[in-house]
């Protein structure tokens, strides 16, 4: 699962909204765009922690003259240095950020629900924005299903679809 900067104030907009008329916290009207804005800037501190292990797995695959296949061994290698947070393992760490969010912040009045009911809540709202990427990657392999798969056209064609529909659907 992916995080996209451009999806980040729909997920915000959604778990809000969708916590509140659940009844599950309770926002005063003025106080809902800053609800979502410390939504936002949870996620987006995630992005750029998560670009600081991006960069130094960078540096280090230079510095040992690695080449591009080994950037995700030393990503996860960096990211457990810093006690940073992957994959499904980096979207509970967000989760657990809100759900913290919420039960300190001035923005939210009052919190309803326990933790393991936000915990679901947004972790549905985020996925449904998250899995675009699988989206994406079932419909490029259906548009090039007259391509042998592993071939390096396969290859070439693949990212140039990906990167089409990654920006039709506003993600890039």
């Amino acid at each position: 699962m992916r995080l996209y900067p451009k999806v980040i104030p729909n997920i915000a907009r959604e778990i809000v909204a969708r916590l509140m008329q659940d009844g599950d916290i309770e926002v005063e009207p003025l106080r809902i765009a800053d609800a979502e804005m410390d939504f936002v800037a949870i996620m987006r501190e995630y992005l750029a922690g998560e670009e600081r292990v991006n960069k130094a797995a960078r540096e280090a695959l230079e510095r040992r003259g690695y080449d591009q296949s080994k950037f995700g061994q030393l990503k996860r290698e960096m990211a457990d240095v810093r006690g940073f947070k992957t994959g499904d393992e980096g979207i509970e760490y967000i989760i657990e950020q809100m759900i913290e969010f919420l039960l300190i912040s001035r923005n939210v009045e009052e919190v309803f629900s326990e933790d393991n009911v936000l915990r679901k809540k947004i972790f549905e709202l985020m996925k449904k924005h998250l899995r675009v990427d699988d989206d994406i990657d079932r419909e490029a392999r259906v548009r090039l299903r007259h391509l042998q798969e592993g071939t390096p056209s396969f290859e070439v064609e693949y990212s140039k679809v990906v990167d089409q529909l990654r920006r039709s659907r506003g993600l890039i």
